[in-house]
C-alpha cells in the first residue's frame, strides 16, 4: 500500500485558453499524478457541474479559483493517508463529501481533476501507463480512430446545424494505416473545398474544415468525393455528431434548420436518408438531449448506431434508462461528464456488457492529460474520436494511438467484424 501524502491544486489553461482546475497528487514514495479537468464547448445539461467564479472583471468570469480552494481545503484533508490504488474508495469519498447529484458543492471540475490525478499517481507508482494499470485483462487490440473533418456552425452567412462530419477507416489491421488515410483525406478535402469555395477553405470551430453548405446532403457529397478521389471509398465509413440540443428551439419544440423550423420526424428522416445513401457507422446526439422517446424512434428508423453524448453524459442512470427504452445503442465516453473515474468506468462497462458501442472522445478545448483515450484502451473500446488532424490536443490523440501501437504490438479493431456495426456489411 502506498498512501497519498499531498494534494495540491492550481488554475491553468485548457487548449482554448479557458481556466481549468489542475491537481497534483503525491504519494509517500514520491510519485506524482497530475491532471486537469477538461470541459467541452458543447456541454450537456446532465454533466457534472463546472464551478466557475463568475466574476466578469476577472478572467471574463471563467476563473476556477473557488474550485481550486475546494480541492485544497475540503478534498485534500479527506484524502491524505488513503491508499492511492483505491480509486473507487477515493472517488466514493469525494462523492459523499460533495453530497449532490452533479457535484455542485465542490465542483465537478474539482472532483474530477482530483480523481484523474489519483489515477495517474497510481499508475506512476506501478511504473505503468494508465491503460496498463486500469485494464482487467491483457490489451489485445487498438481502437479504430474516427476523425471530425468537417465542422458545423455559421460560415459565410450559412449555418450548418450538425456539429461534426467524421471519417472512420476500416479493413486495416495497423492503426498507423488508418491514421495515414485520415490525414490524407483531410489534406485533400482542403483542396476540394478550395475549388468548391473558389478560394481558401475556412477553418471550422473544431479544427476541421468549415462546412461549405447548410445542406448536409451536399456536405456529405463533397466529403465522399474527396474520399473517392483517393481511392478509399471501400475503406471509409462515416459518422455524424448532430449535437441537436444546440439547434433545438425549446420554446417552440422544433429544430432550427436552414432558416426555418422543422420537427424531430424531419430530422430523423434526413438522418435515415443519409444512412441509406452512405455507410454511416454511428450518429451521435440525433435529437435534443431529453427526448428519450425520440431517440427510441431514431434508433428504429436510422440504419446506423444511434449513440448519446449530451444525451447520456456518461451517466449510468441515463444509460440504463436509454438502453431499457431502446433509445441508444452506444455512448460517447467523456469521464469528466460523470465526475469521477469510477463512475465513468462503471457506465462504460455497463454499456459494453450489453454489447453496445463505447467511443472515448476528448473535449473541444480539453487538456492534454485528459485520460479518456487511455481508459478506453484499457476497457477494450472499439472506436475512438480523435478530432481533426490539426491543433495540439487533437494531434495528441493520434500520437497516443501510434505510441500505444508501437508499445503493444497488437492489431487495430476491424469495425466490420463487430456485431454492432452489422449494418455496414450490407
Amino acid at each position: 500500500m502506498s498512501k497519498i501524502k499531498q494534494v495540491t491544486a492550481r488554475q491553468v489553461l485548457d487548449s482554448n485558453g479557458r481556466p481549468v482546475v489542475e491537481v497534483d497528487v503525491i504519494t509517500e514514495a514520491g510519485y506524482l499524478g497530475r491532471a486537469g479537468a477538461s470541459t467541452g464547448t458543447s456541454v450537456g445539461a446532465n454533466e457534472s457541474f463546472v464551478l466557475r467564479d463568475k466574476r466578469p472583471d476577472f478572467w471574463g468570469g471563467l476563473s476556477v479559483m473557488k474550485a481550486v480552494e475546494n480541492v485544497e481545503r475540503c478534498i485534500a484533508p479527506a484524502l491524505i493517508g488513503i491508499d492511492v490504488h483505491d480509486q473507487e474508495g477515493i472517488d466514493r469519498r469525494m462523492i459523499s463529501l460533495d453530497g449532490t447529484r452533479y457535484k455542485t458543492n465542490l465542483g465537478g471540475n474539482a472532483v474530477f481533476a482530483t480523481s484523474a490525478a489519483v489515477c495517474y499517481a497510481s499508475a506512476a507508482e506501478n511504473h505503468r501507463h494508465i491503460y496498463e494499470n486500469v485494464a482487467d485483462n491483457p490489451i489485445t487490440y487498438i481502437m479504430s480512430p474516427s476523425a471530425n473533418v468537417i465542422n458545423g456552425g455559421t460560415y459565410n452567412g450559412k449555418t450548418m446545424p450538425w456539429q461534426e462530419f467524421m471519417v472512420l477507416p476500416h479493413g486495416m489491421t495497423d492503426v498507423n494505416e488508418s491514421i495515414r488515410m485520415i490525414v490524407e483525406i483531410f489534406y485533400h478535402l482542403g483542396d476540394v473545398l478550395k475549388k468548391y469555395n473558389n478560394g481558401r477553405p475556412a477553418v471550422g470551430n473544431y479544427s476541421g474544415w468549415a462546412a461549405p453548405s447548410d445542406d448536409p446532403w451536399e456536405v456529405m457529397g463533397i466529403l465522399a468525393e474527396a474520399v473517392a478521389d483517393l481511392g478509399y471509398t471501400d475503406h471509409i465509413a462515416y459518422a455524424l455528431d448532430c449535437a441537436s440540443s444546440e439547434y433545438y428551439d425549446e420554446e417552440k419544440g422544433l429544430y432550427r434548420w436552414r432558416g426555418g423550423l422543422v420537427t424531430r420526424d424531419f430530422v430523423i428522416g434526413q438522418l435515415a436518408g443519409l444512412a441509406d445513401r452512405y455507410p454511416i457507422a454511428f450518429v451521435e446526439d440525433a435529437l435534443q438531449e431529453e427526448d428519450f422517446e425520440g431517440f427510441a424512434l431514431a434508433s428504429k428508423q436510422i440504419n446506423s448506431v444511434v449513440i448519446g453524448d449530451d444525451f447520456l453524459c456518461t451517466s449510468l442512470d441515463r444509460a440504463k434508462k436509454a438502453v431499457e427504452m431502446g433509445a441508444a445503442r452506444g455512448m460517447i465516453f467523456k469521464p469528466n461528464q460523470a465526475g469521477t473515474i469510477t463512475e465513468a468506468l462503471e457506465t462504460a462497462r455497463y454499456m459494453m456488457d450489453q454489447g453496445l458501442l463505447v467511443v472515448p472522445s476528448s473535449r473541444a478545448g480539453g487538456t492534454l492529460d485528459s485520460p479518456e483515450k487511455e481508459l478506453g484502451l484499457a476497457l477494450g473500446a472499439w472506436a475512438v474520436k480523435t478530432g481533426a488532424p490539426r491543433e495540439g490536443t487533437r494531434i495528441h490523440g493520434f500520437n497516443f494511438l501510434m505510441h500505444a501501437n508501437h508499445e503493444l504490438h497488437v492489431p487495430m479493431t476491424n469495425i466490420m467484424e463487430l456485431p454492432v456495426f452489422a449494418h455496414l456489411r450490407k
